[in-house]
């Protein structure tokens, strides 16, 4: 089913709200060199399989290198950690849901942010990461050598994702190799890969069910609280949802060390599962972590200028002369575009991407929902790369809906700060005209 709820987001009294935490780029307080060895070079690596000896043995991994890569452009570099029996091809081609799933859904929200990563999908021995004698950590410390001395890599912006015992394994990066790593996302996992250290302060995100039956959900609970005591957040008992809710809450610790959040989400209704879906106790790549987790890993800051923007531009009208605007730059799904003055933030900043999406904050994208007429609102909702959330943008200064031929339009003929964005027939008024601007 579509993910049609709003992210959850849970204010309570010793957190923060997750969204305000992503108002502006968390600094980065390490003063690792950016670029790595790779920059500049014509690249030795390129996409698809690849072979390390490490600790004497031969281990192999997948790596994805963006379409359009730039060697004068250090890169992010986020690895994907596959569960149990899983592999890396697993997680490389997302398996049944393809493409939309490939990477726990990072790499579909990072093409629509530019292309702006390069991820790497390790293979463990037996299907697994019980990183005896620290072997697997050694083996992610001779890909990241590998891959920054062949492709050109922000070393302030690596990340680790997986899931169930890929989980453990991030977990057992963000203990060992903080200093590498700039942040984590930890799905369903357990102390199975060990914690050597966990005494140094790295960005931590968990995410876990209720009604996990694998892996109970206490166990991720202990690996968050590591990580609340070393980044010296403020202790807390963060809510939960409800069982029975089929809802999910996400908490931002507070106090913790500048740059050095801690994030806890958990669900109700999918069990031992990276992708549940609110309102279901089934799973699927319209899943909210996917959001959750790149929305975690882009906030933080990096010592190198952003890429070059084939976008990132302001929306105005050419009757208001006011921006296409998200009231508060709230990121919850369902929020109705709005005119508003023009200020420069993030919530009027938009990129057309070359799938015909208009996308703001990297990951919303402006959507109609299927068999959109007259008088339907234009709303954000993560991107799911459908018709109802494509656009034309036309030579005559209109927008219209791929899906059904309406025009974007100003409610009414409005041009108050307020005035809501919606679909129309196309009329010709100045109301349906748009002109992008940097």
């Amino acid at each position: 089913m579509a993910l049609a709820a709003a992210l959850l987001l849970v204010l309570s009294a010793a957190g923060t709200s997750f969204s305000s935490a992503l108002g502006a780029p968390v600094p980065d307080t390490r003063s690792a060199t950016a670029a790595s060895a790779g920059c500049g070079k014509a690249p030795t690596l390129t996409s698809g399989n690849h072979t390390i000896q490490s600790g004497g043995q031969n281990r192999s991994y997948i790596l994805r290198v963006p379409a359009g890569y730039d060697s004068n452009h250090p890169y992010r570099l986020v690895f994907g950690f596959h569960w149990r029996g899983g592999t890396a091809n697993d997680v490389d081609s997302g398996g049944t849901d393809g493409y939309n799933w490939s990477y726990y859904g990072l790499r579909r929200l990072a093409d629509q942010a530019n292309n702006s990563t390069i991820f790497v999908a390790p293979q463990g021995n037996g299907n697994g990461w019980a990183n005896p004698g620290g072997q697997d950590v050694a083996f992610v410390d001779a890909m990241v050598s590998q891959i920054e001395s062949g492709l050109c890599v922000d070393t302030t912006q690596l990340f680790s994702a997986g899931f169930s015992y890929g989980g453990a394994m991030s977990y057992a990066l963000a203990c060992s190799r903080a200093t590498v790593f700039r942040a984590v996302a930890v799905y369903s996992g357990a102390n199975l890969s060990g914690c050597n250290g966990g005494n140094q302060p790295i960005a931590y995100m968990g995410l876990h069910g209720l009604r996990d039956n694998v892996l109970p959900i206490q166990s991720g609970r202990d690996l968050r609280d590591t990580f609340v005591r070393t980044n010296g957040c403020t202790p807390q008992n963060p809510p939960e949802p409800a069982y029975g809710s089929l809802t999910h809450t996400i908490t931002t610790y507070s106090g913790c060390r500048s740059g050095y959040p801690v994030v806890w989400a958990a669900f109700d209704g999918a069990g031992h599962d990276p992708g549940p879906i609110d309102g279901s106790t089934g799973d699927g790549w319209r899943t909210w972590t996917s959001a959750a987790v790149w929305q975690f890993f882009t906030q933080f800051g990096s010592n190198q200028p952003p890429p070059p923007q084939s976008g990132n531009q302001q929306i105005i009208g050419q009757q208001s002369g006011r921006c296409v605007d998200i009231n508060n730059s709230t990121t919850a799904n369902g929020t109705q575009a709005q005119l508003w003055d023009c200020n420069g933030g993030s919530n009027q900043r938009w990129t057309y991407s070359t799938g015909k999406q208009l996308v703001v904050y990297g990951n919303k994208c402006l959507g109609v929902g299927q068999g959109a007429g007259n008088g339907t609102p234009a709303a954000i909702w993560d991107c799911n790369g459908q018709s109802d959330q494509q656009w034309n943008i036309n030579p005559d200064g209109t927008i219209t809906a791929v899906q059904s031929g309406l025009c974007l339009d100003a409610n009414g003929q409005g041009t108050a700060n307020g005035t809501k964005i919606q679909l129309w027939t196309c009329s010709g008024g100045a109301n349906q005209h748009w002109r992008l601007q940097n």
